[in-house]
């Protein structure tokens, strides 16, 4: 089955689909995506480093797991989905912290251009992490992710997760990361 992403206006309408496995490259439109954070047992966050022959960004580290909710699905759902596809995790707590969170970016000129919001939540047990997908997983403290952000000292970090680690940061751990207003979504994201 084709996996399909939801494109977006300028102000985050859906505006239509394309096929995913078309829509990264060179100009890639803007379109729906998601990052989670997940939080482990004892604090940590889960990071994930990118597979190597991904289309994008690949070997880098980045955030628990992105994703792209399909036409009509919503984002919470999406989440608890990638979660188990990615990662082989049961995800809980979903919460939403960067709402209106999106960027663009480019890669040996393959370019990601997504409205991003950005959730937080738990996990338990082991990842299983498919291997198409990601290299390697790693547990660390936020201090260690916030820290290598701002000072450039964990290479190869995702642009989108230096960012979001950016406007996290102020608020400190992530236990303490203040829910974002579902109003703030992109129009197409409050769908579904």
């Amino acid at each position: 089955m084709t996996e399909l992403v939801v494109l977006l206006d300028p102000d985050g309408a859906a505006i239509g689909t394309a096929a995913k496995s078309e829509v990264h490259h060179g100009q890639t439109p803007l379109h729906l995506a998601f990052s989670c954070y997940l939080v482990d047992d004892d604090g940590q966050l889960l990071m994930t480093r990118r597979a190597a022959h991904k289309r994008t960004f690949p070997g880098v580290w980045t955030n628990s797991f992105c994703g792209h909710p399909a036409p009509g699905e919503a984002l919470e759902s999406a989440v608890r989905r990638r979660g188990r596809q990615e990662l082989g995790l049961d995800v809980g707590d979903v919460r939403l912290v960067l709402p209106g969170f999106r960027y663009r970016a480019e890669q040996d000129g393959v370019v990601e251009h997504e409205m991003c919001p950005v959730f937080v939540a738990t996990a338990s047990g082991d990842p299983a992490p498919d291997p198409t997908e990601v290299d390697e997983v790693r547990s660390v403290p936020w201090s260690t992710l916030s820290a290598g952000a701002r000072e450039g000292s964990w290479p190869g970090l995702s642009p989108w997760c230096v960012e979001q680690v950016a406007q996290l940061a102020v608020h400190g751990d992530p236990a303490l990361w203040p829910t974002g207003d579902p109003a703030a979504l992109p129009p197409a994201a409050r769908m579904g």
